[in-house]
């Protein structure tokens, strides 16, 4: 008889619970892919394909409210019906009618640890891969739809697309750079690339017979021929904790350099150190009698001269006037050419280049001899000098860009500009570890709260028998509530500005002590009853 009676109870939750769960599945997933159809101007297609992957997403918060919503309903609809007094009357004891609900509870919490630690971080990276490989879909659709895509640091504008042949006609490349316009690019057509990589998608951009203006110091244009755009960027939803699985955080713990915005943060930081100490070495020779610095190349050596150097801003070295600079061929040392320039040139790390290239811009360039004129002229494909590779050591860009290492290899204190991205690269760090901390206490407390939740809605289902059947559910939200805001709170206080780890964690667990404690009040009215 009783396991006739638990086999009804649990019918009737699991009807309840299916039907809640699939609503309001359907509702938060919708909710849910708003934000990259704005961002990204998905197609149709590609809509349906992103939602099947938030659906199981959804499910980590969907659950435990539909499991409450059951419990509450059924048990209150139990008692209501006056079926509870009559098990009671026939001596079947209160906790034995609970069962089903507290069977339901329980998977209700392994289900949500299982979804928060494994399934819901599994189908972010789904549909993120959905994304990568619809990345060509993505460009194409945005240009003839909204005549631009941001492809940071570019936005890219263009007059018309043809997809057949992955080009782009009358463009106008913006480039960006510290939230001001460094240079704008234009052509009739671009050929456009795709790359996809497991960690990382790369669009490259050759533009054909170009013009560029750069700076915008300069007004002026300039014919600059081919010219090349490469992109990679990684994560096309976020690169955040809260979407790793929890081997994915251990491993991070282990490898901080597997953390995108670290690994951003610590290349950086790296980079400005390579130029300071080049700056460095390039000042120690311009202050010699007849100073001349090397730099090498694939293609071409470079001697070059100046009366010294400055670091005007980020990853740039700029040379001040008057510069000559002599091409020579690394294979046989003949001559090519002599440059000179009465204006400041600047060296500067050439973009998306591995391993770390340098390129030299020159304006207003003569070629002695001939006396042409070179209004703009780039020359790339320099290496980075072997003194200053040997100075850097065998340790990785994370050991080496750190403040104290970095004031070692520099001999003092770093500029201003190396200073505020060293300490953006040790908040990176710190926000991950303090994230990581955060992020695995609030799922546990998340997953283990719907044990007591649940027990709270069956039993307040069960006093409020006399009120509306929903009113058990709403006054069961409440505790529901509770928990979630000392989470969120928890999390805050945690991942703040002062970063109080121990106090946002102990917030996190006393919600979780305020559901055990009121669950047990309410099961001692609930056995008094």
């Amino acid at each position: 008889m009783v396991f006739i009676l638990h086999r009804h109870i649990f019918r009737e939750l699991l009807r309840v619970f299916i039907l809640a769960a699939v609503g309001l599945t359907l509702i938060t997933s919708l909710g849910g892919i708003l934000r990259p159809v704005q961002e990204y101007g998905l197609a149709p297609r590609q809509v349906v394909h992103l939602l099947t992957y938030l659906m199981p997403i959804c499910l980590t918060f969907v659950l435990p409210v539909a499991a409450l919503f059951a419990s509450a309903l059924t048990y209150g609809r139990f008692a209501a019906d006056n079926e509870f007094d009559a098990c009671r009357a026939s001596g079947v004891s209160t906790l034995t009618l609970i069962y089903p609900g507290f069977v339901l509870a329980i998977l209700m919490a392994i289900a949500n640890l299982l979804l928060s630690f494994y399934v819901m971080p599994y189908f972010v990276h789904l549909a993120e891969k959905s994304l990568k490989a619809d990345a060509r879909q993505i460009l194409f659709h945005n240009i003839r739809c909204r005549g631009y895509y941001t492809l940071s640091p570019y936005v890219i504008y263009a007059d018309d697309a043809d997809v057949q042949n992955d080009t782009l006609y009358g463009i106008v490349v913006v480039h960006f750079e510290n939230d001001r316009v460094k240079r704008i690019i234009t052509s009739e057509a671009t050929k456009v690339q795709f790359g996809l990589h497991d960690k990382s998608n790369e669009v490259q951009l050759t533009v054909s017979n170009a013009r560029q203006i750069g700076d915008l110091a300069n007004d002026f244009w300039w014919e600059v021929g081919s010219l090349m755009l490469k992109r990679e960027f990684g994560s096309l939803i976020e690169d955040e904790i809260k979407f790793k699985k929890i081997e994915e955080m251990k491993q991070i713990q282990a490898d901080l350099m597997l953390f995108g915005p670290i690994a951003e943060a610590a290349r950086l930081a790296y980079q400005q150190l390579l130029t300071e100490l080049l700056a460095q070495e390039i000042g120690r020779a311009m202050s010699a009698p007849g100073g001349v610095y090397a730099l090498g190349g694939e293609s071409r050596c470079l001697r070059i001269s100046a009366r010294g150097c400055t670091l005007p801003r980020r990853l740039t070295i700029e040379l001040i006037a008057p510069v000559v600079v002599e091409e020579y061929d690394p294979r046989t040392s003949q001559l090519l050419r002599r440059l000179r320039t009465d204006k400041n040139a600047s060296l500067g790390i050439e973009e998306n280049a591995s391993p770390v290239q340098w390129v030299l811009d020159l304006s207003d360039a003569r070629v002695e001899g001939t006396g042409q004129l070179m209004v703009r002229n780039y020359i790339g494909d320099l290496r980075l000098p072997a003194s200053v590779a040997q100075r850097l050591g065998p340790d990785g860009p994370l050991p080496t860009a750190m403040p104290e290492r970095a004031s070692v290899l520099l001999g003092g204190a770093p500029s201003s500009i190396l200073a505020d991205l060293q300490r953006s690269l040790v908040r990176e760090i710190h926000h991950a570890q303090v994230h990581i901390l955060s992020e695995i206490h609030s799922r546990l407390i998340f997953g283990i709260g719907c044990l007591p939740m649940i027990l709270i809605g069956i039993g307040w289902g069960i006093l409020r028998r006399e009120g509306h059947m929903l009113s058990a559910f709403g006054a069961s939200c409440i505790p529901a509530t509770i928990l979630g805001v000392a989470i969120i709170s928890g999390k805050q206080v945690t991942e703040g500005v002062d970063s109080l780890v121990t106090a946002g964690i102990l917030l996190m667990w006393s919600g979780l002590g305020f559901l055990l404690v009121l669950t047990a009040l309410t099961y001692r009215r609930l056995l008094r009853y």
